[in-house]
């Protein structure tokens, strides 16, 4: 999955959670949750979504990994890329 089918997949879920949000309007480092204004039961619906939409194991020390654009693609890459077999 590359990163822009990644932020397809956190705008999807954020549709269901601040139908306002606009993932890719925001700044690769910027905090999500003041960007989109999002308080912390919004954050932890976001964390569900993306658990169950990529399968990725978040536990819960992880969730300042997500706070940000670039922190959720870097989460998210290894659990939606193939490794190679090189």
């Amino acid at each position: 999955m590359s990163d822009a089918e990644i932020l397809a997949v956190v705008a999807e879920v954020l549709s269901g959670i601040a139908p306002e949000a606009d993932v890719s309007a925001v700044p690769g480092n910027a905090d999500l949750r003041e960007e989109l204004d999002l308080d912390s039961m919004d954050f932890l619906n976001l964390v569900v979504g993306l658990h169950e939409r990529t399968g990725a194991d978040i536990p819960e020390a992880d969730y300042p990994k997500l706070f940000t654009r670039d922190g959720v693609l870097a989460y998210l890459r290894p659990w939606v890329t193939p490794a190679s077999d090189g």
